[in-house]
């Protein structure tokens, strides 16, 4: 089955992905589409919000739920250092 590739009309600047991450990093529960938008300091395209929220998905820095995109992202080195270490079961 081949993969559906979709045109990409607008991609997001720096500043754009930045302030869709402090969003999604504030909320205190998970935070529709809408929500994201709607808290943006600048207005957003839809479709460009989709290809951020997508980048951070892959990146590891957010994660899609039923409710809503969540904050993910940990730096602590200690955390990285055990999963690097740990014993998988």
């Amino acid at each position: 089955m081949a993969e559906q590739t979709q045109e990409i009309v607008h991609y997001p600047t720096l500043k754009t992905i930045l302030a869709i991450e402090k969003a999604v990093e504030k909320a205190d529960i998970a935070i529709s589409r809408n929500k994201i938008i709607d808290a943006l300091p600048t207005k957003v395209m839809r479709s460009t919000l989709n290809v951020a929220l997508d980048y951070m998905e892959k990146r590891g820095l957010v994660l899609e739920t039923k409710k809503g995109f969540i904050w993910t992202f940990n730096p602590n080195k200690r955390l990285a250092i055990a999963e690097a270490e740990g014993l998988e079961v």
